[in-house]
């Protein structure tokens, strides 16, 4: 199955900021739409945002605008993920997925294994 690879993540204090990396492994991500997401322990993955396949247009859910910026670069055939004013409720395994378009999170269906964020002083 296609993966992705997610990379940048590490310990940072709180009110810091951090990006994220997001490569396809062996495949390229021009062709689709990239969305972020995050899990911590004992809680459902959730949408921290997505861009499309362009990168024309990006979404983020109402608890993460101002916070979250998510960006790409063809060059690079990469995708990132900066979070800034970081909590320690951040603190989750962020994970990058691949679509044709920004959708759901049930209909992603090429994920990396997730880069860990911890934020903590």
């Amino acid at each position: 199955q296609l993966q992705l690879v997610e990379s940048g993540g590490g310990l940072v204090q709180p009110g810091g900021s951090l990006r994220l990396s997001c490569v396809g492994s062996g495949f390229s991500l021009t062709n689709y739409a990239i969305g972020w997401f995050r899990q911590v322990p004992g809680k459902e993955r959730e949408d921290v945002g997505c861009i499309s396949r362009s990168g024309e247009r990006t979404w983020y859910p109402d608890t993460m605008k101002g916070r979250v910026t998510i960006t790409r670069e063809d060059a690079k055939d990469t995708a990132y993920l900066q979070v800034d004013n970081l909590k320690p409720e951040d603190t989750a395994i962020y994970y990058c997925a691949a679509h044709g378009r920004c959708t759901v999170i049930e209909e992603y269906t090429f994920w990396g294994q997730g880069t860990r964020v911890t934020v903590s002083s």
